[in-house]
């Protein structure tokens, strides 16, 4: 039984070591990554021009405390460097929202074009 040991405990710490491969996150890691991405989003906000209450509202799932730990190092680097916010090119997020991006796959076929624009004008005939 004394070569079966060693092979055991082998096999054991092999597995053990293997859990971060496994994509098993330790609560530590899963804090740390919240917490950079809440501060992704407040200097996001801050960079765009937008009120840190309209961050807030925007980004419900994001923890304040890091939204605007984000905002207030994104505003204390503006000054800094005298930046300019960047207006946002997209519009509102209300408007947005109905909305989908449409690529060239989303695009008619060229036998529905024209078929559709030959009705209004065998009809206006």
């Amino acid at each position: 039984m004394t070569p079966i040991r060693p092979t055991l405990l082998l096999a054991a710490s092999l597995l053990l070591a293997g859990c971060d491969l496994l994509g098993i996150e330790s609560a530590q890691a899963v804090a740390e990554r919240r917490d950079a991405d809440g501060r992704a989003v407040g200097g996001a906000c801050r960079h765009a021009g937008r009120a840190l209450e309209d961050c807030y509202a925007l980004n419900r799932k994001a923890e304040r405390a890091a939204v605007f730990a984000g905002w207030r190092e994104m505003n204390d680097y503006m000054r800094e460097n005298k930046i300019d916010t960047v207006a946002p090119q997209l519009g509102p997020p209300a408007q947005l929202a109905g909305k989908t991006a449409r690529t060239e796959s989303d695009e008619p076929a060229p036998a529905e074009g024209p078929a559709k624009q030959a009705k209004p004008a065998a009809q206006g005939s």
